[in-house]
């Protein structure tokens, strides 16, 4: 994650993490991007059961789940177990998602035994299952967060979700949340498709006073593999990532601070140093020593996935390939063991990035942003260990600087 607001708009500062030791069980949630142990958030796909089809759903989720699909879900004491993991190995945040995780229902038992063990709980949902009763479900079990994913205005984001109606009931899900005083936010993927709608999601932030949005970079896996050639070319991604950071100045200006990211594409942090040495050289400073805290993609180290039928992966998006299960060695024990080749060269892998990129190879950030999203060089290369096409840096920006050359 790359906070907008936390770096171009200076609400977060090197000496706010550095008062907690950078230790992820020390720190307040807004700062744990920033941790040195980097213990994994855990993404838990609690379900394959949406009641909507998005396009560039990851898991392909859906209402069609097959009977087989349903029965290999980690039932509810499965769930406690792997939680009961979680919370001694150290995992400071829970996530649970789906498909959608509110057709599963036990979700508040599992969200409230993940509390009872002291960890952060938050929900990843569409939101349109959020009616008045669930709300105060969802306050009652202590959710830090409630994260609803809406990928345009009205006619965009029902295309989008390719249900008629999903904004509506989407927005009624967030205002349920707000009345019960939940903190609630918006998730955003973004795509040749929706783009246009995101200055239209600032002044629905500002209207309905929202107090966070992520905006994801799209990532070409499930039935995002689909949409390949619906994703941003560089220089619309420079121009989004433009915007985006003059929108959060203008709403933090006008006294209205929301908390903004981006997501999925690390070379938005030296993109946004770059303009700052433009514009505040001695804030552009500090900047960068957020984002060396940051130390980039984190895939396979501190975010992990557990799927609905107990499958670990390096994140939520690398669904074809497996770690282990936990139905058969604990997550703690699968995440520490380095005798899988990936899990290997996911958590040393700018080796390989040496050997087989060309533009990260020779990359002045590589140690900014771990040579960002190791599934789109996959997707598009077909060697993990490639450069990501989605990288929009120029050569000018990534070359290392004749003083600093070895």
């Amino acid at each position: 994650m790359i906070g907008i607001s936390k770096l171009y708009c200076g609400t977060v500062e090197p000496s706010d993490a550095l008062r907690y030791g950078r230790d992820s069980k020390k720190l307040p949630p807004h700062l744990l991007q920033f941790s040195k142990d980097k213990k994994p958030v855990v993404v838990w796909n609690v379900t394959k059961r949406c009641n909507l089809k998005c396009l560039h759903c990851y898991s392909k989720s859906g209402d069609s789940s097959s009977e087989d699909e349903l029965n290999a879900e980690l039932n509810t004491e499965e769930g406690k177990q792997l939680i009961d993991d979680l919370a001694d190995f150290g995992t400071p945040v829970i996530l649970f998602s789906g498909g959608e995780p509110l057709v599963r229902k036990d979700l508040p038992e599992l969200v409230s035994y993940a509390r009872s063990k002291g960890m952060r709980a938050v929900i990843s949902t569409n939101g349109t299952l959020i009616d008045k009763d669930m709300a105060k479900v969802l306050r009652d079990i202590g959710l830090s967060y409630v994260g609803i994913s809406l990928d345009g205005t009205l006619k965009t984001n029902d295309k989008f979700r390719a249900i008629p109606g999903a904004f509506d009931a989407a927005m009624e899900g967030l205002r349920n949340c707000q009345r019960e005083g939940i903190k609630v936010g918006l998730r955003f993927t973004i795509n040749k498709y929706n783009v246009q709608d995101i200055p239209a999601i600032f002044d629905l932030i500002e209207k309905e006073n929202i107090p966070r949005i992520c905006f994801y970079h799209l990532v070409y896996s499930g039935r995002g593999s689909e949409l390949i050639d619906q994703d941003l070319s560089h220089e619309e991604s420079r121009r989004t990532v433009d915007m985006i950071m003059d929108r959060t100045e203008q709403l933090h200006t006008k006294g209205h601070p929301v908390e903004v990211l981006t997501v999925d594409n690390h070379c938005d942090g030296p993109y946004i140093y770059m303009r700052l040495q433009k514009e505040d050289p001695e804030r552009a400073q500090e900047v960068l020593e957020l984002l060396k805290m940051n130390q980039g993609n984190s895939s396979g180290i501190g975010i992990g996935c557990v799927s609905w039928d107990g499958s670990i992966h390096p994140d939520q998006f690398w669904r074809h390939y497996s770690f282990g299960n936990v139905r058969e060695r604990k997550f703690s024990e699968i995440w520490m063991d380095t005798s899988d080749k990936l899990m290997a060269g996911l958590k040393n892998r700018k080796p390989l990035i040496r050997e087989n990129a060309d533009r990260c190879a020779r990359c002045r950030w590589l140690d900014v942003c771990n040579a960002n999203f190791r599934v789109r060089a996959e997707a598009v290369h077909g060697n993990l260990w490639a450069d990501d096409p989605a990288c929009y840096l120029t050569e000018e920006e990534i070359k290392i600087p004749d003083d600093q050359q070895v």
